[in-house]
């Protein structure tokens, strides 16, 4: 599987996001956009109308929202994937029949306390699972170790599906998971605060070997 270090971009107005998109664009191929509504989690980013003047295939959605449905339908122009939270879907096969529908790659999030059992029937109608390795909702939130055990469990599952993991991710904590058998690094914090986010970057990919 092709391994990839993405950065995630917490955003609170227009102008933020575009200097927060600048400040990354041309060093990756893929920027992950964290949509948050305030309601699923208690933290607010990018829930404004928002156009990000590129190639959707540079942005995947990670949506921590109560109402996916609605914000697939908001989104889904300007990005390649979009990820939801199976807590968040009342009727998950409706969610990725949506997405599908709007030629998207779809990802499923599932957050630290949820089991792989709980997704594993939908596990051969999605593009992507995405592996909560911290609760989400913030910047810099701690790094939860036993969510190596659930990247096993899914690699053993799908050995050919992008397992993707968020949160926590730094130098120290990526060789774990990607021993696990993750193959997509998603770092917020660790590259976005940066003094330096060429560094912080090639510090993440060199762990992983690229």
């Amino acid at each position: 599987m092709k391994k990839i270090v993405i950065p995630a971009i917490i955003a609170h107005n227009a102008q933020e996001l575009d200097r927060m998109v600048d400040s990354v664009k041309g060093l990756v191929p893929l920027i992950q956009l964290d949509i948050m509504d305030g309601v699923f989690v208690q933290n607010r980013s990018l829930d404004f109308d928002f156009d990000l003047h590129e190639d959707r295939a540079l942005f995947e959605a990670h949506c921590m929202v109560a109402e996916p449905e609605q914000w697939v339908k908001r989104i889904w122009r300007q990005v390649g994937t979009i990820i939801v939270h199976f807590e968040a879907c009342r009727e998950p096969g409706k969610i990725i029949s949506l997405i599908k529908k709007k030629e998207r790659r779809v990802g499923m999030a599932i957050n630290p306390e949820t089991p792989v059992e709980a997704i594993s029937s939908l596990l051969k109608d999605l593009d992507q699972v995405l592996v909560m390795t911290v609760d989400p909702g913030f910047y810099g939130s701690p790094f939860i170790p036993e969510a190596g055990r659930k990247v096993e469990k899914l690699r053993s599952l799908m050995p050919q599906m992008d397992i993707e993991v968020d949160g926590g991710i730094t130098p120290r904590t990526i060789e774990l998971v990607n021993d696990s058998g993750a193959n997509k690094f998603v770092s917020g914090s660790f590259i976005m605060r940066s003094d330096d986010i060429k560094r912080a970057l090639l510090s993440l990919q060199e762990k992983i070997g690229l």
